[in-house]
């Protein structure tokens, strides 16, 4: 596969996640969140299901207990981000959430301080205060316009760091990408539907009206889309990759138009661009002196 190619398969990958903003949103007009969270991961876990079996039988070395444990704790992680946005989408725009949620990528250097104990790059300083004046503009000039959708985006957001920072550790352990996918889905569908028994309604009738956003997101979102990653990923540059990857969120806010109608004002577009560009200062700018100081 071509750098090209490659680059494109992450563009898709982008695209479908930000397809998967629009259907979490509508998916709510029919069915609770938390039922929604968990139809779509325990679909997800049947997608990934039978490739974590393949990837079982290449793998030399067996899963600790501490292996197990680590997973589980990524799947809590996992479903703190999943109904944090999940919830956040019933009082704000997809725009908001698919922009508020890609500051994770601000978040895992910080969030690895407090796991790793390592010390975070400089640029992370400068990108932070970008993206909070980039929710200030979002929010119209006024903190207090935020709503708790809003809110409840950014708390999603971190869970998201967290996830990553913990999933990331657990791949360079073990090995096994897919046997933690799988393992973070079934969690999180465990704990949705546990909470969805006990606090949300359902019927048939209303899974049956959602039922093309929860296997649009559990099939495509959560099955295709991180196939494509690991795919592109492998032939193409971390910081190509950080580029098309992050696109989601231009994906999420250009869909949200295209199919709810949404609408930002001029401050919020300009909120907007400064949020994307803090996620892009924190993927490129360490990779570029990286390579000034190999190069030098």
């Amino acid at each position: 596969m071509t750098r090209i190619q490659a680059n494109l398969v992450l563009l898709l990958a982008a695209a479908i996640w930000g397809g998967g903003f629009v259907a979490q949103s509508t998916a709510m007009h029919a069915i609770g969140p938390f039922w929604f969270i968990g139809l779509r991961f325990a679909v997800a876990t049947v997608v990934v299901l039978p490739f974590v079996w393949l990837e079982g039988r290449k793998a030399a070395v067996p899963l600790t207990r501490r292996n197990t444990l680590s997973f589980l704790f990524i799947g809590l992680a996992l479903f703190g981000g999943a109904a944090t946005q999940q919830v956040g989408l019933q009082t704000t725009t997809v725009t908001n959430s698919s922009f508020i949620t890609g500051l994770y990528v601000v978040f895992v250097p910080m969030i690895a301080v407090v796991f790793l104990r390592r010390p975070p790059h400089w640029v992370i300083w400068p990108a932070a205060l970008m993206a909070l004046t980039g929710i200030y503009l979002l929010s119209g000039g006024s903190f207090s316009r935020l709503t708790v959708g809003d809110l409840l985006t950014v708390v999603c957001a971190i869970f998201w760091a967290i996830q990553i920072t913990l999933a990331g550790t657990a791949v360079r352990e073990t090995g096994r990408p897919l046997a933690i996918s799988a393992t973070q889905f079934a969690v999180t569908a465990a704990a949705g539907l546990a909470v969805a028994v006990v606090a949300e309604p359902i019927s048939f009738e209303a899974i049956g009206s959602a039922i093309w956003e929860i296997l649009y997101v559990g099939i495509f979102s959560s099955g295709l889309a991180f196939a494509l990653q690991v795919i592109g990923q492998r032939y193409t540059t971390s910081s190509q990759a950080a580029i098309f990857l992050s696109s989601e969120a231009l994906f999420g806010a250009s869909l949200g138009a295209l199919i709810l109608g949404e609408t930002v004002s001029p401050l919020g577009y300009v909120g907007c661009a400064l949020m994307f560009a803090a996620m892009l200062v924190v993927e490129l700018v360490p990779e570029m002196i990286r390579r000034r100081a190999l190069s030098a």
